[in-house]
């Protein structure tokens, strides 16, 4: 059963306002599936669908940078210049939207704005400069929600890293913010667990390195 959407529901999903679909049905160019007897418009599944698929003028791409936390601010700032630099260069209109949190918080106050306006069909493009960066876990969902609104999401560093750095990283981030529950011994305990899964992966990292130069 296909369903129905008011002026207003319409509008606020695909991103334009209630007035413009007014417009729209007065020059012709999309009529509301039926009009009730007191003016009320509707629209249907189809016809967001319809829209969907056609690119509005207005749609931009957005830079996203995070970091974990505000210690790293340096780091989300150098990143914001990165991220910059290389949109400027597009020569297309852009913003950039950041966020200080873990990679495994769906909560940040950017991402949920960055997804909020891919969905209301406003973004062309989002570009992050790690995968990372964007979420630890959860990328494919974000990049196939991006996908169905014809939005992509560029990586502009794709440097492969090892399955054992990717596994560390993971460990790490995972740890740490269960550590954050903690309190006492047990948390103090988790915390020297990412300091020595951290320090084996910088040793490993220069073994590697001596072993290329031998």
């Amino acid at each position: 059963m296909s369903k129905y959407y008011s002026i207003h529901e319409f509008s606020k999903i695909i991103g334009v306002s209630a007035q413009t679909l007014r417009n729209w049905d007065s020059n012709g160019k999309l009529h509301p599936h039926y009009t009730t007897t007191s003016g009320y418009r509707y629209y249907s599944d189809e016809q967001l669908s319809q829209v969907m698929n056609v690119k509005p003028r207005n749609r931009i791409t957005i830079g996203y940078c995070r970091v974990s936390s505000h210690k790293q601010k340096d780091d989300l700032e150098r990143q914001i210049d990165n991220v910059k630099t290389y949109l400027m260069a597009k020569g297309q209109p852009f913003e950039v939207i950041s966020d200080i949190g873990s990679g495994m918080n769906y909560k940040k106050k950017g991402l949920r704005e960055l997804i909020k306006r891919i969905s209301q069909n406003q973004v062309e493009k989002v570009v992050v400069l790690y995968k990372d960066r964007l979420l630890r876990f959860g990328f494919e969902l974000v990049e196939y929600i991006a996908s169905l609104y014809n939005c992509e999401i560029e990586i502009i560093d794709n440097t492969e890293k090892s399955e054992q750095q990717e596994l560390v990283e993971d460990l790490v981030q995972i740890i740490t913010v269960f550590s954050c529950k903690l309190q006492g011994k047990r948390a103090n305990k988790a915390k020297k667990l990412v300091q020595e899964l951290i320090q084996e992966e910088e040793n490993d990292a220069k073994s590697r390195k001596g072993n290329v130069r031998t």
